[in-house]
């Protein structure tokens, strides 16, 4: 991707604020028993639809549309500073719906209340299973959601380049909002969130229209599966330009998706995978590649001999072109796996495998 992009564009989270208010197969797994409502020991697995609803000939945005609106809901929020909306799905028949962390998280640090809101305007009273700042994603946990219809969920890796897809979301607070559009690029990485919390996401971008409110929402190809979170915008004018869309949105990939969600349902919470290092994820160079600027001791980084001063140029044979796009290609393995990176020393190229280690977040 062109270094200039993460610089210059702004990426945003989705999450619609409002002070003062928000605006407006047979048998179950058995819940876990622990403080954490709604957790399975068996994780993410049964009750999980994955066959295309839809045949390729009627795939249209309207069928796609009356296939996932039922599957869709808006998320309320309160919290401290009053609330919020955003979107999210139903992932399963056990009364989980996947949602971004940045949504929940005003509720979840304030205890504040959460609602859903269905398609015919029901309202339930949801809870967090746990939530992932690292991968900005959320499972909440709702009784009633049972009697709603999961989402089938699909592949972003098996999409094409301009293949259409079709957002749902609840934008401005205006919900069952449905827009369509193409997949622009696949692994484009990109971070949202503040300082505190930041979030490296190897994105599906789109064109489909996308606001402030769309957070959490499915992005859906068009015979009727989820391939996507939509999760962030990009806009013109850095942090003070407009935060309304131009047609440059970005959404996690379901296969992240999953692997968090069962990883939350399991043990309530995610891990993701690190080697140890800190690389330069800002700041003007001449350089392609991602700089590393430390090495923890007794980190896979410093065992594989990795050094401060390094110059990550390729992991897995794929290009690095900065810090972040470096970070983003790391969570997309799992812990336990072993990368080579490909290292300029001195003027010298060299390949060093890091067997990846694990942290919560």
């Amino acid at each position: 991707m062109p270094g200039w992009l993460l610089p210059v564009v702004a990426v945003l989270a989705l999450v619609l604020g409002a002070v003062g208010g928000a605006l407006g197969g047979v048998a179950y797994d058995e819940l876990s028993a622990s403080d954490a409502p709604g957790r399975l020991s068996s994780g993410l697995g049964g009750g999980v639809r994955t066959e295309a609803p839809l045949e390729p000939e009627d795939g249209s945005v309207a069928a796609v549309a009356d296939e996932l609106l039922p599957s869709s809901v808006q998320i309320l929020v309160e919290g401290a500073d009053g609330g919020a909306t955003g979107s999210g799905f139903v992932i399963d028949d056990q009364g989980h719906v996947v949602t971004n962390n940045h949504v929940v998280a005003p509720a979840a640090d304030a205890e504040g209340g959460i609602q859903l809101v269905d398609a015919d305007g029901n309202r339930f009273a949801a809870e967090i299973v746990g939530r992932s700042p690292v991968y900005d994603l959320a499972v909440l946990y709702a009784e009633e959601v049972r009697e709603l219809r999961p989402a089938a969920l699909g592949s972003s890796q098996q999409m094409n380049i301009g293949e259409g897809v079709v957002a749902i979301g609840s934008p401005l607070g205006l919900t069952s909002t449905v827009t369509s559009g193409i997949v622009s690029a696949k692994d484009r990485p990109v971070t949202t969130g503040g300082e505190d919390e930041s979030s490296f996401i190897n994105a599906v971008q789109t064109d489909a229209a996308i606001n402030p409110g769309n957070s959490g929402g499915p992005l859906v190809n068009l015979v009727g599966q989820v391939v996507g979170v939509n999760s962030a915008i990009a806009t013109a004018g850095g942090l003070g330009g407009s935060a309304g869309n131009i047609g440059v949105g970005f959404a996690i990939p379901i296969e992240q998706v999953e692997v968090t969600a069962d990883q939350i349902l399991r043990d309530g919470e995610a891990r993701y995978p690190v080697i140890g290092a800190q690389v330069r994820t800002g700041g003007e160079t001449d350089e392609v590649g991602a700089v590393v600027e430390e090495v923890n001791p007794g980190s896979p980084a410093e065992s594989a001999g990795l050094e401060q001063g390094d110059l990550v140029t390729e992991i897995e044979g794929q290009p690095v072109t900065d810090g972040v796009a470096l970070i983003v290609a790391i969570r997309t393995f799992q812990p336990g796996d072993t990368v080579e990176l490909t290292v300029e020393r001195d003027g010298e190229a060299q390949q060093i495998p890091v067997e990846l280690d694990s942290e919560v977040g």
